[in-house]
């Protein structure tokens, strides 16, 4: 590619690449993920450490095909990958995004989703950063044409028949007003409890306070970091906490587990996030398999 190409990521950064970048390093899960349907796995130098676990990652075959895995690597060890590209979120430590632009590294920061829009943003400022817009375009719309259709099931559901969901997740913080899940639940035509309650993400919510949204149903976490740890000592603390014992979902069993890959992503297979959330509540007319993934690499 003579003369290489720009990009101008979410901090009004413009980046010259010189040529399509062929090792590749991203820094959280959901630009790995968005990566992985933009490239193939050879392109990456490493990923995060959870994306070869089933219960939280929609690429696993891909994952594990990558040996390198990480959390939060150093610069050190960033450098020691040496990377020709290198992908910041905006809400990680961008502190390291600028001592490696001082030490030669292409870096492109990207938003922090906050609603599918903004993972359609995201998706495409990737997909312009190793110049393959095409694939970005490609995948954009793959995932309308996903929503689409589960838009065109779920306004089949009657007013009276819509219900109501809390996610109980181990981020206590998660899952209101301004979150990712909140946006897929309005798509899934669920009413999520903790917007309706006014609770925005970032606010802790009480048990007093769920007992005043009472859900029809509790979403339960399943991460188990690799079997290490074991959710179910958490789930017992609201489920059998006789302060809770009112409320519909838990007189009703409406305890349900939706795998976290679909329900707490950020890349382009969230939609199979607002799938995951109608499925949960409306039964088998939504029904996928695991490890949907949405790509744009020729197989």
């Amino acid at each position: 590619m003579v003369g290489g190409y720009t990009v101008t990521d979410v901090q009004g950064t413009v980046v010259h690449m010189k040529e399509k970048p062929k090792r590749i390093l991203t820094l959280s899960m959901e630009t790995d993920e968005i990566m992985l349907g933009l490239v193939p796995p050879d392109r990456l130098v490493g990923v995060n450490m959870l994306l070869d676990d089933p219960l939280e990652s929609t690429v696993v075959p891909q994952a594990k095909q990558i040996s390198t895995k990480i959390t939060d690597p150093s610069v050190e060890t960033i450098l020691a990958l040496k990377p020709d590209l290198v992908i910041v979120a905006d809400w990680g430590n961008l502190e390291k995004a600028d001592m490696l632009r001082d030490m030669g590294i292409s870096v492109v920061v990207c938003k922090g989703a906050r609603n599918i829009s903004d993972i359609k943003e995201t998706v495409m400022l990737l997909a312009e950063a190793i110049g393959e817009e095409d694939k970005g375009r490609s995948i954009v719309r793959k995932m309308n044409y996903k929503l689409d259709d589960i838009k065109k099931k779920v306004s089949m559901i009657p007013v009276e028949q819509q219900k109501s969901v809390v996610l109980i997740s181990l981020m206590n913080n998660y899952g209101g007003i301004g979150s990712t899940f909140d946006d897929a639940c309005k798509f899934a035509n669920v009413i999520n409890g903790m917007a309706r309650a006014g609770i925005h993400d970032g606010q802790p919510m009480s048990k007093e306070m769920l007992v005043k949204i009472n859900p029809d149903y509790l979403f339960l976490p399943s991460y188990t970091n690799h079997g290490r740890y074991d959710p179910d000592v958490f789930i017992r603390e609201y489920v059998q906490d006789p302060a809770l014992q009112s409320l519909t979902a838990v007189r009703e069993g409406h305890l349900v587990k939706p795998r976290e890959s679909y329900i707490y992503n950020d890349s382009q297979d969230v939609v199979f996030g607002v799938q995951e959330i109608a499925y949960a509540v409306y039964g088998e007319p939504f029904a996928q398999p695991n490890g949907c993934h949405i790509s744009a690499v020729d197989t």
